[in-house]
């Protein structure tokens, strides 16, 4: 079983969001046992917290369920335990890297490299932007050319 970590500043806006629709697409495509999907954030700002309202709505709207999730920080366990880190964003990767240890740095990625002509896009943070559309959009290319990738 591979584990896949989705990792974001706060944990309640893309890293769920990514970490719900990988988990419904896995469940659609019957391989839940094939994968543990966690997420995570670099910040300790948010823990405990449930997925944004507006998190918590595009992805109700789409039939993603996301009610189990919780905001928590990384730590270095999920480095060594992950088979794959995927960061949101630039920011997030240059955490990521900065508290990584060094044997564990080649399993960070950048969420959007797994997508053609997208690699080195960024997924903008709806809890500034507002637009938890562009988000979902975003995410669920990415988390498709990443299962594609993955298997």
């Amino acid at each position: 079983m591979k584990k896949v970590l989705f990792v974001c500043l706060g944990n309640i806006c893309r890293s769920p969001m990514a970490e719900a629709i990988m988990r419904h697409e896995l469940s659609i495509r019957h391989l839940e046992t094939s994968f543990l999907v966690d997420s995570a954030a670099t910040s300790h700002w948010e823990v405990g917290s449930k997925p944004h309202r507006g998190t918590q709505k595009i992805l109700s709207e789409h039939g993603i369920d996301c009610s189990t999730i919780r905001a928590r920080q990384i730590t270095q366990q999920d480095f060594l335990d992950s088979d794959i880190i995927i960061g949101m964003d630039k920011n997030n990767i240059k955490d990521l890297l900065a508290i990584a240890p060094n044997e564990t740095k080649d399993k960070i990625h950048l969420f959007m490299s797994a997508v053609p002509e997208k690699e080195t896009l960024e997924v903008p943070d709806p809890y500034y932007t507002g637009d938890f559309e562009e988000t979902y959009r975003l995410v669920s290319e990415g988390v498709n050319e990443w299962l594609r990738l993955l298997f």
